[in-house]
């Protein structure tokens, strides 16, 4: 039998490391795309994965990627856009138009490369229209409560937001697209104290999700066949808050 195929973006560290080994878990022949070779690149490569180097702020490194992918598998099972850059507006005008095309480009125009780009394989990927292929796009809770301090990485993941929409439209029935919106997973290595604790309070669950819990939305949605266009808060409650 032959092992389904997942390509995930943002192999290379954090949710994206993780989303890989547990696909590896279900048997999955996995392309795992990074821009920086890490050791966890490494681990997955000794599990098996494809490791592939992507630029998703460079078109032509994504078409080239693109390209190898087709010429390894003409089926893709499931495609996850995971990779993203976040970084606070810049203050100076200039250097903000400049920042928000870079996040538009990796945050939405990639993700969006990937799913046209794979598009057929996906499509062929589907053995029957009871069990379609699927797109999980990593937004942000950010898309409906946006921090104005990063109103351009926000918009950028609201544009991934409706893409998701629009994809879902476009290639039904063969293939779902859905979004998955993370809230305070894992807080990043330059989070204060403070920063954790200001979090958490606007959190109604107190307390981080960890990788784990972005990772087992991925697999429920692998393994229910009637969900497509959702756009799935994973963020122990902080948008209500």
């Amino acid at each position: 039998m032959t092992a389904p195929v997942a390509v995930v973006t943002g192999a290379g560290r954090r949710l994206g490391f993780c989303t890989c080994q547990a696909l590896l878990d279900r048997g999955y022949r996995v392309f795992a795309l990074y821009r920086t070779s890490t050791d966890e690149i490494g681990q997955l490569v000794e599990r098996g994965a494809i490791a592939l180097a992507m630029d998703l702020s460079d078109p032509a490194s994504i078409e080239q990627g693109l390209a190898h992918i087709r010429s390894q598998t003409s089926t893709v099972q499931l495609l996850v856009n995971n990779a993203s850059e976040f970084t606070a507006d810049e203050p100076e005008h200039g250097a903000l138009a400049r920042q928000a095309a870079r996040l538009f480009q990796i945050n939405s125009t990639a993700p969006m490369m990937l799913m046209a780009g794979l598009s057929d394989c996906l499509r062929a990927g589907c053995s029957s229209l009871t069990e379609p292929t699927l797109v999980v796009n990593i937004t942000d809770i950010f898309v409906e409560k946006p921090n104005p301090k990063f109103a351009a990485y926000c918009a950028s993941k609201a544009a991934l937001s409706n893409l998701t929409l629009s994809y879902a439209r476009l290639l039904a029935p063969e293939v779902r697209v859905n979004a998955i919106m993370p809230g305070p997973i894992r807080f990043l290595p330059d989070h204060t104290e403070q920063d954790k604790a200001s979090v958490l309070a606007e959190t109604l669950l107190a307390r981080e999700g960890g990788f784990d819990s972005v990772v087992q939305q991925i697999i429920a949605l692998l393994d229910n066949q009637f969900m497509t266009g959702a756009l799935i808060p994973v963020d122990g409650g902080r948008r209500l808050a």
